[in-house]
């Protein structure tokens, strides 16, 4: 549930950041592309790759989560607080999450962005929607190959990403449980 709600709040603004990353974006500012997209477009521009977005971090999440607990129970078995492995576990977990759902995430700025090339090269006039098609493009114009563009970009953004958060985590985890022992009562 968290991640429909989250991916629903932030797929428009995915949507935007990508926009205004193009390669000569005529966009100046996020407020001017979301009046741009909002009036050339309509709402369903900023959802377009909703569903692909969903059907990407539901799997990243789970590989993400598994991953980092299977670590933790490697190089951290008694599970204590332990900031090098939460670091450790969490950049490989990341780095593993995300590696494996490059083909979706290419396909998923492919259907944000409508980059006007790619759709001339792939001769469709007007606009691409939906994640099937997307697969198809990115394959036609690409091959297998395309389906990982970015892979090391998006595992360098990813590492230090999660590595931050799990460690964040595990230490105010570890602050608060701490805590409340030591301000238990004893019975």
């Amino acid at each position: 549930m968290a991640t429909l709600l989250h991916d629903a709040v932030m797929n428009p603004a995915e949507v935007v950041k990508q926009r205004m990353q193009m390669y000569n974006s005529p966009h100046r500012s996020a407020l001017s592309c979301i009046r741009t997209v909002w009036r050339t477009e309509g709402l369903g521009a900023f959802y377009r790759s909703y569903t692909t977005q969903l059907t990407m971090n539901i799997p990243f999440q789970s590989i993400h989560f598994i991953t980092y607990e299977f670590l933790q129970e490697q190089v951290n078995p008694h599970r204590g607080y332990n900031p090098w492995s939460h670091i450790i576990s969490g950049g490989l977990a990341g780095a593993l999450a995300a590696a494996a759902t490059t083909p979706l995430d290419v396909c998923k700025t492919l259907l944000n962005t409508q980059e006007n090339m790619a759709l001339s090269l792939a001769n469709i006039s007007g606009r691409l929607s939906g994640m099937a098609n997307a697969f198809r493009m990115v394959y036609q114009l690409n091959g297998l190959p395309g389906y990982f563009k970015g892979i090391q970009a998006r595992i360098v953004y990813q590492m230090p990403s999660t590595a931050i958060s799990w460690s964040v985590y595990e230490f105010f985890k570890y602050f608060l449980t701490k805590h409340k022992l030591e301000n238990r009562t004893p019975y």
